[in-house]
């Protein structure tokens, strides 16, 4: 039995060189897929997983905070080139390891995520 929700019909096998980022997650490795986070189950389904607001991934405003990793004038959203990922009750995006937020007019940095190739 799960708590997570499963992601109905995905035909996808993640897993190391399937072509998603993975992200290391809770003691395991989950895999971004159009904005979702996804993880492989043993049974072959697939959960949605998000990743928790906590000390090391805040949620607060950084209105200070330098983006590295592209232009100070890049707005994130769809299409941005940045992957999204789920973070609390919002989507950040993933640059350079780290979680952005577009908030107000500027970058946030929601904290560092381990990429996992």
């Amino acid at each position: 039995m799960t708590s997570h929700p499963l992601h109905a019909d995905h035909e996808h096998q993640h897993g190391p060189g399937c072509g998603h980022t993975g992200i290391q997650h809770a003691g395991h490795v989950d895999y971004l897929h159009d904005g979702h986070l996804h993880h492989p189950c043993a049974d072959g389904q697939v959960e949605e997983h998000v990743l928790a607001i906590s000390d090391q991934n805040p949620a607060d405003c950084t209105g200070g905070h330098t983006c590295q990793g592209h232009a100070a004038d890049h707005v994130h959203g769809p299409g941005c080139g940045h992957e999204a990922v789920p973070h609390g009750d919002h989507l950040d995006y993933l640059v350079d390891g780290h979680l952005h937020h577009p908030h107000a007019g500027h970058c946030d940095d929601h904290g560092p995520v381990q990429v996992v190739s």
